[in-house]
């Protein structure tokens, strides 16, 4: 698997500000005396992580500045597909076992001169293989990560294909070299580690530095891949602590080792909830030539106040939240070009399993069956065709409901696994069948809490639809809609949320981070034995199984009634004619994936 990244719309409230309120450095076209080129731009959530790994980092609007601010091994362009970075080169050295090789450049350094090797790449495979942990969770009632004490190891992040990798890595001499050995096949192999924004993760000196008190590099290094080696609770306690909140933060940090990184990017200046802003770094020597000075990024919940941010000149590009008023008052403005697509994002409805809610089999007598009836009859409520309608449709004439989990409408699976995986019988509204399944399980107007973020006007209408056609069907529907929504995820507090995934990649062990029990995406606490086998194949599969896979894989969700998905995203880049070489890819980092090409004139 590859985790998706949590797709915000307008969530942070600090963000909802004038944008002429405060204006950054190189903001404005009063800014062309100046010899360097600056571009801004306008996103909707703020940044609060340089660790995208972590559950708390896991978020597009911390993707999209690591992206430009950390090298890779591998990215995505604009037809997803795959190409190599800049750090080095990944081959697979062996099939069986399969062993996949790691070889540096000679000029990829951190930018406080220290050489990226094989102890970033281990580490990040430490951090996201679930290996190394004493405890299964280890969070807060908040749902925010506890610090480990001495006894206890947490790295607060797990993907299926790390956790294939048992065995402490083959490291060169010189550590330029790092070949990690699977114990079983994986069929995602080349993008499991060190691609995209992901980058080789933090710098492993800086950990070292922090956790366990070694200023030099080199010591801290060796002492990093000595804890793994040797397993050292005591050690990799509090390099956990560190990996897992040490490199958050949502203002500029006093702390410069923080901002540590290995791209051509570096960032000077960090405003909470306004803006960051990211410069050339003079002492960056990798290969990556990006042609703009200056990038800032600016932040505003209100896609219409971004609207208006382009038609001042405040603000060169963005991709707010699409609504047709967005997309009409776009259209408008003279010398600024709009494309409208499909994004990868896609809406979907979870279920809680866990929280002793009207879903739970523990607030069902213990009954899955009767539970899975009240799960199956609020399902038939949910109005997706209605919401695509009146929603979607305004953006997008040909937009459909999307029926699959894994596959985005009009790619070569999407019909034949939509054809048997049972999504649009599940969801086909009928209040009288839901009525039935109710009265069967002998539920008696359920109290349902629906979560979304309730500062994002399409969410709000998503809202009022589903809770009008529950309440129909005899569901009472209570609002916790929150701002911060994002932060109450897995919290237990909700019975049904409403948000969007955006995947980082093609992979088709992305899966797993969403169903597997107790995987990192998993916030509803789904658990099927069934499933996990059928995600098990997928980690090993071959091209031509997958389809028969990844149908079985939706079709057991439909039989547990896990949720639903609603739609594909209309994505719309927004961007001002001074701007050159501006295009957009289906997968995080959207419009940033070529921020090298960039031009302003």
């Amino acid at each position: 698997m590859k985790k998706r990244f949590l797709a915000a719309g307008a969530s942070v409230a600090a963000a909802a500000m004038v944008l002429t309120a405060c204006t950054p450095p190189g903001g404005g076209d009063d800014e062309k005396s100046s010899e360097k080129s600056s571009i801004n731009i306008g996103w909707n959530e703020s940044f609060r992580s340089m660790n995208t790994l972590t559950a708390n980092g896991n978020a597009v609007s911390n993707a999209i500045l690591t992206y430009m601010m950390n090298d890779n091994f591998k990215h995505y362009d604009d037809k997803l597909e795959l190409q190599d970075g800049s750090l080095g080169s990944v081959e697979q050295v062996s099939e069986d076992p399969l062993k996949v090789k790691y070889t540096f450049n000679d000029d990829a350094k951190w930018s406080d001169g220290t050489p990226v090797d094989a102890a970033d790449l281990a580490l990040t495979w430490a951090g996201q293989s679930a290996n190394f942990n004493t405890v299964e969770q280890n969070n807060a009632d908040d749902g925010s990560v506890k610090e480990n004490d001495a006894k206890t190891v947490y790295f607060d992040a797990a993907t299926a294909g790390s956790a294939l990798i048992k065995d402490f890595p083959e490291v060169s001499d010189d550590g330029k070299e790092v070949t990690f050995s699977y114990s079983k096949p994986f069929v995602d192999w080349e993008t499991e580690l060190g691609t995209g924004a992901d980058g080789v993760g933090v710098p492993a000196h800086i950990v070292a530095k922090k956790a366990l008190g070694i200023d030099d590099p080199a010591e801290g290094k060796q002492a990093i891949l000595d804890a793994l080696k040797d397993k050292d609770t005591e050690k990799l306690s509090k390099i956990s602590n560190t990996w897992n909140t040490g490199f958050d933060f949502t203002s500029m940090p006093k702390d410069e080792d923080l901002l540590v990184h290995t791209g051509p990017y570096k960032m000077t200046d960090f405003k909470e909830g306004q803006y960051v802003t990211l410069e050339l770094d003079d002492q960056y020597s990798g290969p990556v030539k990006p042609k703009v000075d200056t990038v800032t990024v600016r932040y505003n919940g209100d896609p219409m106040a971004m609207i208006q941010a382009i038609e001042n000149g405040e603000v060169d590009m963005t991709q707010p939240q699409a609504t047709a008023d967005v997309l009409s008052a776009a259209e408008d403005l003279d010398g600024v070009t709009v494309d409208a697509a499909d994004g990868a994002t896609y809406e979907h409805v979870d279920f809680t399993f866990d929280n002793k809610g009207p879903f739970d089999p523990e607030a069902n007598g213990g009954d899955e069956e009767k539970a899975k009836k009240v799960r199956q009859a609020f399902l038939k409520t949910v109005p997706r065709e209605d919401i695509v309608e009146k929603i979607i449709k305004p953006l997008n004439e040909e937009a459909v409901t999307r029926d699959s989990y894994s596959q985005v409408p009009g790619s070569p699976m999407y019909d034949a696994v939509t054809k048997e995986n049972g999504v649009a019988d599940a969801t086909d509204v009928d209040v009288e069948a839901a009525k039935k399944l109710l009265k069967e399980a002998g539920a008696d107007a359920p109290k349902v809490r629906i979560m979304y973020d309730n500062t994002n006007s399409r969410r709000q209408q998503e809202f009022q639809l589903i809770k009008e056609s529950a309440e129909k069907a005899g569901f009472k529907i209570e609002d916790v809609g929150d701002v911060n929504w994002g932060t109450r995820l897995g919290d237990g507090t909700y019975d049904v949320s409403l948000f969007g995934w955006q995947s980082e990649g093609t992979g088709v062990t992305e899966n797993d981070a969403n169903f597997r029990t107790g995987a990192q995406n998993n916030y509803g606490g789904y658990s099927s034995k069934k499933t996990d086998k059928i995600l098990d194949k997928l980690l090993v599969s071959k091209e031509d199984e997958q389809e028969k896979l990844l149908t079985d894989l939706e079709s057991q969700l439909s039989e547990d009634a896990f949720g639903a998905p609603i739609f594909q995203f209309p994505e719309l880049t927004i961007y001002r004619d001074k701007v050159k070489n501006v295009s957009s890819t289906s997968v995080s980092p959207t419009m940033f994936w070529n921020y090298w090409e960039w031009e302003t004139n």
